[in-house]
């Protein structure tokens, strides 16, 4: 419209009037209107063949409209010239922008790079389109199938197969878990959790390196004048504890805590504390585990009955009228062990009555037990004066058992019957083990502190509800526990903390005061606290794991049973706990009702893959009984650590923002935390 000497003014399309710099203008023209030459001009630039438009560029710098009467010819006017210039601009690895205008070509190398990646990059795209096509048509691709974890859970969310995946759940408006379901990408729900843990827990696989063969301890180990006897679970197999009792009318009884003693055989650093300390600790299941050590190592070191064990023994002496501690001793020797009790076959006949003199006691080393029940129940009233209130059990602990065809020995495949069966917590069997074992422990984790070694501890401040049991590197008190200082000790064969301790402990008992200077971890180790950061994390994910296959296995009881109502206690938010069975889910209207308020839930339906339980409220069957408070503060800690089904993953059809995992799934993931403080470890 019009020119000052540094300015223009031009009119847009939309009639509005703008100022523009002379500097800015790179073509003038006055025919045709501006629409109309754009118009043309993108019309001719797709014609541009650019290898063309290369070769005729000069090797230096060069103006656009040149290369237009190059290209086109001597009297290219403004229409060709800007088809030049938008050509140019769309092919930056032809061409590089340099300067207002101006231009210059690249190398040909960098062309011919530049062209195979825009290349492999439509071959990419054309790959994803296919593989997202078989996905909406029912069908995985295996590029899909084999990396399924980790698009779901840790995705390269630039890579082909997540790209496909989240294209095809876009296209066919689906959930990505149901579409890869749909697509049979999922082999089963049971091998969908087990593979996922190992995926992320076990990703080179879970076989032990071959000829890691079980080290021999020292031939010189004195034997113990005791008959040992451990109390364990017919299917353990890593038996790491037994007691032994000498004295009995004298007035004086040595009490002993026999602990199986690897740490004698494998040394800090060698082959097989690597696998030691890669694996951390042992994880369990219904119907299978994955130990810590080699079972080869196990069964070298296990206190299985009938032969003379290596073991780190703890020797307490104690008044045997008024159970008062008068000393005690720590010894490496050979421990003979008498029997391997197994409580699922003697609950029934090692009763509390028979334990007291009330009924007669016709079971193998009954006068023992009956000493060690008394010390149970002594130990455990002296704790509950320090932690300020009593341990309450006011749930069972339930045992899965799997029922599998006679030498089937290998991984469960999910379609298993399974069994659940029941066991009060404190059971007379469970007391003398789990007091022994808090007694070592606790013991133990003082002596390093008197010999100035580091060890790992487990403390908690106080039991106000929200605070947590917590690993350190030195002693402090244990509230839950009631104990001045916790050292886990006693499980060396699947805990590999226990095994670090135990190192630490036989310094102590081969070295006495210079045990500090001979121990393999010093003061401020800091190989102490990676192994300590380590072990918390694994601990953590095997117990999630743990509670997550074992909700699983309830959810498929539920199914094979054909459980149609299931009566359950209130706790929050609409959570209910089944009576009897290890089950809480949630049942829509039970938010108001106040906590203990005992409902009947209607089973809706199961999804074995997002482990959640659907039910609405059948009944109210009576009202909530009102909790006394400590209760209610221990019963709220542990709700904290339930696992309520639901399922969460990585993948995302929108910025920032999670897929759901199934149509059905709108629950938050299982609580992965740590299952509460195992006494008897």
């Amino acid at each position: 419209m019009s020119e000052a000497d540094t300015s223009l003014q031009v009119e847009l399309d939309s009639g509005k009037r703008v100022k523009v710099k002379s500097a800015s203008v790179m073509l003038r023209f006055e025919k045709p209107a501006p629409a109309a030459l754009l118009a043309a001009a993108t019309a001719q630039a797709a014609e541009i063949d650019l290898d063309l438009a290369w070769e005729f560029a000069p090797e230096g710098d060069f103006h656009f409209a040149d290369l237009a009467r190059d290209y086109f010819s001597a009297s290219a006017g403004p229409e060709l010239q800007a088809a030049m210039l938008l050509r140019l601009f769309e092919a930056p690895h032809y061409f590089r922008r340099a300067g207002k205008g101006q231009f210059k070509k690249a190398p040909e190398d960098i062309v011919k790079a530049a062209l195979l990646a825009i290349e492999r990059k439509k071959q990419v795209a054309a790959q994803i389109e296919a593989w997202a096509a078989e996905l909406v048509a029912g069908q995985c691709p295996a590029p899909v199938r084999e990396q399924l974890y980790r698009i779901l859970f840790k995705p390269d969310k630039n890579g082909p197969e997540y790209k496909a995946v989240v294209q095809a759940a876009k296209t066919a408006q689906r959930a990505p878990l149901d579409l890869l379901t749909a697509a049979g990408a999922i082999e089963s729900p049971y091998q969908f959790h087990w593979q996922r843990f190992l995926f992320d827990q076990f990703p080179k696989g879970t076989k032990f390196p071959a000829g890691l063969a079980a080290p021999a301890p020292a031939a010189d180990l004195p034997v113990a004048a005791v008959q040992a006897f451990s109390i364990d679970d017919s299917a353990t197999t890593e038996i790491d504890d037994a007691l032994s009792v000498q004295g009995l009318g004298t007035g004086t009884v040595v009490f002993g805590v026999h602990i199986a003693a690897p740490g004698l055989a494998i040394a800090p650093d060698s082959p097989l504390d690597k696998v030691a300390r890669e694996r951390l600790s042992t994880v369990y299941m219904p119907g299978w585990k994955l130990t810590m050590l080699p079972d080869e190592v196990v069964q070298a070191y296990t206190l299985a009955e009938g032969r003379d064990c290596p073991a780190l023994s703890l020797y307490v002496t104690l008044d045997e009228a008024t159970l008062e501690v008068r000393s005690h001793e720590s010894k490496v020797e050979r421990v003979p062990i008498a029997a391997n009790l197994r409580h699922d076959k003697l609950d029934a006949v090692v009763t509390e009555a028979s334990l007291t003199g009330a009924a007669p006691a016709d079971y193998a080393f009954a006068t023992e037990l009956a000493f060690a029940f008394r010390l149970a129940q002594a130990l455990k009233a002296r704790r509950e004066v320090v932690r300020g209130k009593p341990e309450s059990f006011n749930r069972p602990d339930y045992n899965f058992r799997l029922a599998r065809e006679e030498g089937d020995e290998g991984e469960p495949r999910g379609h298993e019957t399974v069994q659940i069966s029941t066991r009060q917590r404190g059971a007379p069997l469970d007391l003398i083990v789990a007091e022994a074992m808090i007694l070592a422990n606790s013991t133990w984790g003082g002596w390093l502190a008197e010999h100035g070694v580091p060890g790992l501890y487990r403390s908690q401040a106080s039991l106000a509800p929200g605070v947590k049991v917590r690993m350190g590197v030195k002693p402090a008190p244990h509230a839950g526990m009631g104990v001045a200082q916790y050292a886990w000790s006693t499980s060396p064969l699947r805990r590999y903390v226990d095994l670090v301790n135990q190192w630490q402990i036989i310094s102590c008992v081969r070295h006495g005061r210079t045990a500090a200077l001979a121990a393999p971890f010093k003061p401020k180790d800091a190989a102490l606290f990676s192994i300590l950061s380590g072990f918390d994390a694994a601990y953590t994910a095997y117990n999630g794991f743990q509670q997550g296959i074992e909700r699983y296995w309830t959810l498929r009881y539920v199914e094979q049973n054909a459980l149609a109502e299931i009566d359950a206690a209130v706790m929050k938010d609409g959570l209910v706990r089944a009576d009897t069975l290890p089950l809480v889910f949630r049942v829509p209207g039970t938010e108001s009702l106040p906590r203990g308020s005992r409902v009947r839930a209607r089973v809706q339906g199961i999804d074995l893959l997002t482990l959640e339980l659907h039910a609405s409220l059948a009944a109210r069957l009576d009202e909530a009984a009102p909790a006394k408070a400590d209760e209610a503060d221990e019963e709220a800690a542990e709700d904290e650590a339930e696992p309520v089904g639901g399922l969460q993953i990585a993948l995302t059809l929108d910025d920032g923002e999670a897929a759901p995992a199934a149509a059905a799934s709108a629950g938050q993931p299982a609580s992965a935390a740590p299952a509460p403080e195992n006494q008897a470890g």
